[in-house]
Formats: structure tokens, C-alpha cells, sequence
């Protein structure tokens, strides 16, 4: 049997806030005591409710977590494709929703002319043969209306049984049903009834059904609209590539393609998966993963993304990634795993809801019989009209939908914004930030920085001389920072290259994280890095060139000092532009409210530099990782909710210790899998309408638990006839079960509002 770490169910008869409960405890049992451990170590599932997934991570077979989900009464099936999968849903739900639709049209055709003729006079009571044989005749077609129109939620009902369980189909199905029974009742035996009782509700019934059907088709169509970012990143996924063999060009389908084989991009289509380019010249848009507008320039050695799209030019390139592991499957993935997740308020929610409905019948059962002992004649009439509208608008649809609805639509906005939002909680939290810390280097900065200097100590000042000895020096300086990953480090590289230096294998490497690195190139020991390096090693003369270094820190240059065995022989002066946006992003922030902070392991020279230039108020510089750590958990003990952006792996403890960490698309997988967030463009402009977004967001959350608790808080008193003694009139069933339907889809349509939101 095959175990996996994560996988995807898609169970389509997943209807309700009651069916997430069930499911989701349903896997919390497989972890608790007398469980097979050898089978189950700890299993966790998140269901989507939006999207009838469940997503399931621990030690499970597909086999198992299907057996687990049949345990509570739902069918389900393996994901294994995603845009298979995506295609297959688009079509179930476009299917079903065509369905729902015949179904009420059907429940309304049938269920209007009857309700019609009662309120223009036309007799509704039995009470001769006459009445008796044309109501059972509106009987019978009713009865097959009735498994027509309502077969589903007969089936969903049966299946909750079986699971011992209820669900809204419990619901549904007893509310029509009781109507039905107590209407045939008075046509076959209308004697065992009071005259003034032997009313039918044969048109509650069907009409009941059709408008019911109708609020889940209409919500079928408004649902689809919520998923249509992920929709539109399945989309992007190539299904066949041109590869090259020795036989010539092949087109072939993207699962016969495996690593390190050649494929040829045309102009105009879309890279299949992840590669190198071999070569060829083009620009290639990538505003579909990150937003960015401009198309990027690829030759030889470049990167490319699946999804992406060709310029004009012809490029030949190398595979990767595997399907699975191209960075535009783990980007689907993640926006998937975010639409799922809870927050603490849904979390709430499920509980709440998973115990709703066995109160409810409860609730309904008390009322009839509170009626039937007390109330008014005709008592059993007015029973049966309390039990179903109680049964049929305490359906809490609207309530799980309140939550997943506005996190689906929200995270596939924000991908498209080219944000990457790991889970709902980090939504919730990141609308609450009142401080943001930015790291300079790769995040204010363009992370490109080049070398603007070198500066030697103790030799001859001739032309020809200084020149000889800064190659030698960065030849040198580079050959021991190709081990480096530090932005600072690609700068010195390319200068060399440039400079077409022949680099040579260190003998010795050692990273000093936050100070620099030491090491043995060609027999020389060497110290490279920031101050605090050159007094950690002891090194003398750090002093002789501090007036130069300050006068390049002025200008916003970071100075990296070199020493030669134990002696400082020259400082390396390097500027990172900032980036184009940077200014603008900043005053965003603060038009926001949000209190902005320079947090840099530069000198502080530099580091105010930047800050000038792009109006941050706050800096704090010289900083090393754990110092920057230690700065966030102080900011988040003075009161703020703090939020770190950052690129780089120094960065990642901050990034974890924030309350929401932001990392920088472009920088190193560390800082984006410490990250709750992923800017997947370069641009920080996104960063404020990320925040408004937030807001948004949990304003949206609010509106539809607000709409939905006072839906079933007033819903259910006012069907149950509270308000009875003061106007006379009981809620009819049929207005019960429009204004259920009419609570999902009022949910669904507010979320989707989402989408078009103004955030600047």
C-alpha cells in the first residue's frame, strides 16, 4: 500500500458547513489512541467547501483517507491531476448546474399555479370526494416531483444516515417531506382530521424544491466566478512541448517529457516547464506568475518558468523541473493549500455548524409540539407549518460558506496581484499590521549591486600599478566569494567577469553568517566582509582608509573590506540602486497608517543613505541576523503587529519571528519558505495593496458572518411564530425556503465582490 505525504479528494456531494465537521473529524480520529500508528502517524485535512476539495498531509494511503471520507457517508476521488482534475470540476459543476436548473424550473412550474390558486380563492382544503380525487391526483404528480427534483438531497440524507450523522439534505428532505406525508394524509383519510385542519401543502412542497434548487444553482455559477484565478493559473500548464532528438523535432505530450531533455520554444508560446536556456535570444512575458508588465529579456544561461510566454525570438532550452516541480505547480499548490486554510473565526464556525444540525431538528421538534399543545386552531396545521419553515431556513449554508468564500477569492486575487499567500491565518493577521520593517539589500534595493571601486592600501600610486593590483586583488576576492550566495558576492563575480579574470578552486571556504567569509585562494589566507569581521579576526590597519570608506557610505556605497594574511589590503565599494518604485511604495505605506522601518546589517553610513532617498524615518543598521530577530520580537513586545519584508537567508529568523513574514520573490528559497507571503515581482509597490487587500478581506469575512448569524438567529425564533402573537402570521415554508437559498447566494455574490475591490 502506497503512502504519501499530501494529496487531494474531491468529494462533489460536499454541500454543506456540516459536511466540513464531519470530514474533518473524521481524520482527527485516525490520529487519536487505538488507531494503527504502523498506518496512521499524524494525519491533518483542511476542506474546502468552495471547491468540494479536501486537502490531506501525513502518513496516509489514498486508499485509506477515501475509506475515512466513505466513513461519514461522501463519495470521493483522488486528485492526482490538477488541470485534469480543474477541467473535470468545470465540467461536473456546469453539468449540475444545468440540472438544478430543470429542477426549478420544474418545482416552480408545478409548485406557482398551485400556490396561485390558493391565494386567488381557489380551495386548498379536502372536504368532499370531488376535492379528495383532484388533490390526489396534485398528489401524486407532487410525489414524483418530489424524487425528481429532490432526489440528491433524498440520497445526501440517506448517506448521512448510514454514517449516522445529518447534514442540510436531513434538513431539506424531512421539511418537504413532513409536507408531503401530512398533505396525502388529509386526501386518502380525510376523516381522521378536525374540517378546519385538512389544508394540503402539496405547492410548499415542490416549491420548496424549485427555489432551493435554484439558490444552488445560481450559487454554482457565482462560486465558479471565485475559483477563476486558480482556474487561470491550471490554465497556463502546457499540455505539449516540441522536444528535440536525434531524429529530428517531436511534439510530444508535457508527461512524456523528463529532465535534462531539449525542447524548443517557438515565438509566441508557452514554456511547457521549468528550464535552462542552451540558447537563442527573447523577451518573454511573465506577468501571468508575477505581475510584472515588462517582458524580461532570456539568452543563454537565463531561467525560465512554465506557464510563461515566448516574444518573437526562438529558444532552445533544458528541463529542469519535473510537471510537479515547476515553480508555477508549486505556486497552483500554494494558492490551493491558502484557499484552504482556516482562520480562528472560521475554525469557530465548523464547530459551531457541525452541531447545528441535530439542534435544529431538536428546535423544530419542540416547536411543532409546543404548537400542537397550545396554540391556536387548527393546532395541527399550524404544527406542521412551524416544523418545516424551522427545518428548512435553519439550513447553515450561508454560515460555512461566510469564511471560504471571501479566502478563495481573496488569495486568487492577490496571485494575480503576484502575491502568494500561504494560508488564511496570514491574511487575517497581515490586516492588522501596524509596523512594517523592510530589509534593504534585494528589498528597497534592486538586489543587482555592482562594484563602483576598489580601494588599495600600501601600493604604488601609478596608473598601471593600481590597475594590476586591484585584478589581482578581485581576482583573488571573487575566486573565494563563488562559494558565497550574498548579493555582495554576485556583484564582485561579475566585475571579474567582466574584467574576463580566470577564477581558481579555494582550498579553504567558511561562511561567517551576518560578518563575511574567510578562507585560502592560492595559498593567501583572506578575511572578506563588514567591519565586524575584520574585528572578530584580529585584523590590523582597519583604520587607514576610513575616511575614503565614509565619504563612498555618504553616497549610499556598502564598503567590503578585504585582508590579506591578517592585514587589511583594500576596501571593495559597492552600490545597489534602489529600486524604481521603492519611493512610491514607501509613502503608500505611510498614507496607510503603517509605521515604516530600515532594518540592515550595513553600515550605518549606508543604510541612511538608502532611507533618505526612498523617506524611511526609522533606520537600524549593523545589525546581524539574530540581532534582526531580536529587533522584531522587541517591536512586537512594545504592541505592534509586525510585519518583516525581506530576500535573503540572514533574513529568514526575522521572517519567522515576524507576525507576518514577506518575502521577495526573486530571493532565496530559505526567506520564501520562512515567509507567510511571497511577493513574486521584484516591485514593493504590491505591498500596500497586499494590506488593503487584507483589510478587504476581513471586512468581507465580518459582512458575511454578521449576514449569516443574523440570518439563522432571527431566521429560526421567527419560523418557530414568535412573532405570532403580535401579527397573527406564521412565516410560510415556501418564503422559508427562498430566503434559505437566497442567504448562500447573497454570501457568494458578496465575496465575489472581492474581485474588483479598489485597493489604491
Amino acid at each position: 500500500m502506497k503512502h504519501i505525504n499530501s494529496m487531494t479528494l474531491y468529494v462533489p456531494q460536499m454541500n454543506c458547513a456540516a459536511c466540513v465537521g464531519k470530514i474533518e473529524a473524521a481524520f482527527e480520529k485516525l490520529s487519536q489512541p487505538g488507531v494503527d500508528t504502523q498506518l496512521v502517524a499524524r494525519v491533518s485535512a483542511r476542506v474546502n467547501l468552495a471547491d468540494k476539495q479536501v486537502h490531506i498531509q501525513g502518513d496516509i494511503s489514498s486508499e485509506l483517507a477515501i475509506v475515512t471520507v466513505a466513513s461519514v457517508g461522501y463519495d470521493s476521488e483522488l486528485v492526482l491531476d490538477s488541470k485534469l482534475a480543474s477541467e473535470k470540476k468545470i465540467q461536473a459543476e456546469r453539468a449540475e448546474y444545468r440540472t438544478r436548473i430543470i429542477q426549478s424550473m420544474l418545482g416552480l412550474g408545478l409548485g406557482v399555479p398551485m400556490m396561485l390558486w390558493g391565494l386567488l380563492g381557489g380551495e386548498m382544503m379536502v372536504n368532499n370526494p370531488s376535492q379528495q380525487l383532484a388533490w390526489g391526483v396534485m398528489g401524486i404528480i407532487t410525489f414524483i416531483l418530489l424524487v425528481t427534483t429532490g432526489g440528491h438531497f433524498y440520497k445526501g440524507m440517506w448517506r448521512a444516515l448510514k454514517a449516522r450523522s445529518a447534514n442540510m439534505d436531513t434538513l431539506i428532505v424531512l421539511g418537504t417531506t413532513t409536507a408531503w406525508a401530512y398533505s396525502m394524509l388529509v386526501v386518502v383519510m380525510p376523516s381522521w382530521f378536525p374540517a378546519e385542519t385538512r389544508h394540503v401543502y402539496f405547492e410548499a412542497s415542490v416549491m420548496i424544491l424549485g427555489l432551493i434548487n435554484l439558490g444552488h444553482a445560481l450559487e454554482l455559477r457565482a462560486k465558479g466566478k471565485t475559483s477563476e484565478a486558480v482556474q487561470r493559473l491550471i490554465g497556463l500548464q502546457s499540455t505539449t512541448a516540441i522536444r528535440l532528438t536525434d531524429s529530428g523535432d517531436e511534439e510530444v505530450d508535457i508527461a512524456q517529457i523528463r529532465l535534462g531533455d531539449k525542447l524548443r520554444l517557438q515565438p509566441g508560446s508557452r514554456v511547457a516547464l521549468d528550464g535552462e536556456v542552451l540558447s537563442g535570444e527573447s523577451n518573454l512575458n511573465e506577468s501571468m506568475l508575477t505581475g510584472e508588465p515588462i517582458p524580461v529579456s532570456k539568452s543563454i544561461g537565463a531561467t525560465l518558468s512554465a506557464g510563461t510566454v515566448n516574444g518573437n525570438g526562438s529558444l532552445i532550452y533544458r528541463v529542469t523541473a519535473g510537471l510537479t516541480d515547476t515553480r508555477l505547480a508549486k505556486i497552483i499548490d500554494l494558492v490551493q493549500q491558502a484557499q484552504t486554510s482556516k482562520i480562528p473565526i472560521g475554525r469557530l464556525t465548523d464547530k459551531i455548524s457541525a452541531y447545528f444540525v441535530p439542534v435544529v431538528v431538536v428546535i423544530a421538534l419542540v416547536a411543532a409540539v409546543v404548537w400542537y399543545l397550545v396554540g391556536p386552531a387548527p393546532q395541527i396545521s399550524h404544527a406542521l407549518v412551524v416544523l418545516t419553515s424551522v427545518l428548512i431556513i435553519a439550513c447553515p449554508c450561508a454560515l460555512g460558506l461566510a469564511t471560504p468564500m471571501s479566502i478563495m477569492v481573496s488569495v486568487g486575487r492577490a496571485a494575480q496581484m503576484g502575491v502568494l499567500i500561504k494560508n488564511g491565518e496570514a491574511l487575517q493577521t497581515a490586516s492588522k499590521v501596524t509596523c512594517v520593517v523592510l530589509d534593504k539589500t534585494g528589498t528597497i534595493t534592486s538586489g543587482k549591486p555592482s562594484v563602483t571601486d576598489i580601494l588599495l592600501l600600501g601600493h604604488d600610486s601609478s596608473t598601471d600599478s593600481q590597475a594590476a593590483a586591484s585584478e589581482q586583488l578581485l581576482l583573488l576576492v571573487a575566486s573565494l566569494e563563488q562559494h558565497s550566495e550574498h548579493p555582495l558576492a554576485q556583484a564582485m563575480l561579475d566585475e571579474a567577469k567582466t574584467r574576463e579574470l580566470s577564477l581558481v578552486e579555494p582550498e579553504r571556504f567558511n561562511n561567517i553568517q551576518g560578518k563575511g567569509i574567510v578562507g585560502i585562494v592560492s595559498g593567501v589566507e583572506l578575511a572578506i566582509g563588514n567591519m565586524s569581521l575584520m574585528v572578530m579576526e584580529g585584523i590590523s590597519g582597519v583604520d587607514a582608509l576610513q575616511d575614503e570608506v565614509e565619504a563612498l557610505a555618504q553616497l549610499g556605497n556598502t564598503p567590503v573590506y578585504v585582508a590579506r594574511e591578517g592585514r587589511l589590503v583594500g576596501v571593495i565599494a559597492i552600490s545597489d540602486p534602489v529600486k524604481p518604485d521603492a519611493k512610491d511604495a514607501i509613502a503608500a505605506l505611510k498614507r496607510a497608517g503603517k509605521r515604516v522601518i530600515l532594518l540592515s546589517g550595513d553600515k550605518q553610513e549606508t543604510v541612511q543613505a538608502v532611507a533618505d532617498e526612498v523617506g524611511i524615518d526609522e533606520v537600524i543598521a549593523g545589525v546581524l541576523p539574530e540581532q534582526k530577530q531580536a529587533k522584531i520580537i522587541e517591536l512586537k513586545e512594545s504592541g505592534e503587529i509586525v510585519a518583516m519584508v525581506g530576500d535573503g537567508i540572514n533574513d529568514a529568523p526575522a521572517l519567522m519571528s515576524a507576525n507576518v513574514g514577506i518575502a521577495m520573490g526573486d530571493g532565496t528559497e530559505v526567506a520564501i519558505e520562512s515567509a507567510d507571503l511571497t511577493l513574486l515581482t521584484g516591485r514593493l509597490s504590491v505591498l500596500a495593496d497586499t494590506f488593503a487587500l487584507a483589510n478587504a478581506s476581513m471586512r468581507n469575512i465580518k459582512q458575511n458572518l454578521f449576514g449569516a448569524f443574523i440570518y439563522n438567529s432571527l431566521g429560526i425564533p421567527i419560523a418557530a411564530g414568535v412573532l405570532f402573537p403580535l401579527t397573527g402570521i406564521l412565516l410560510n415554508p415556501v418564503i422559508a425556503g427562498a430566503a434559505m437559498a437566497l442567504s448562500s447566494l447573497t454570501v457568494v455574490t458578496n465575496a465575489n465582490r472581492l474581485r474588483h475591490v479598489k485597493l489604491s
